[in-house]
């Protein structure tokens, strides 16, 4: 996989291996920042393409290839 960078995570499309309620197809639709200045980024919001529906996830995750895969497959 490749590196992964949470500024560069706006706007990035993801498909869920696990797909729940037809939720396959999801992207980073804002990445919190950190109420510190100076801080890392933990979490972004996501959005799934088929239902509109926004979840917050630790951007972390992303990087688990059990459950995500970057683009949409």
């Amino acid at each position: 996989m490749n590196p992964l960078h949470p500024k560069k995570l706006l706007l990035s499309k993801w498909t869920a291996l696990a797909p729940v309620n037809k939720e396959k197809h999801f992207i980073v639709i804002k990445v919190i920042e950190p109420e510190q200045p100076g801080e890392a980024v933990e979490w972004v919001d996501i959005d799934a393409v088929h239902s509109r529906q926004t979840r917050r996830i630790a951007w972390k995750t992303l990087r688990d290839e059990t459950q995500w895969r970057q683009g949409w497959l």
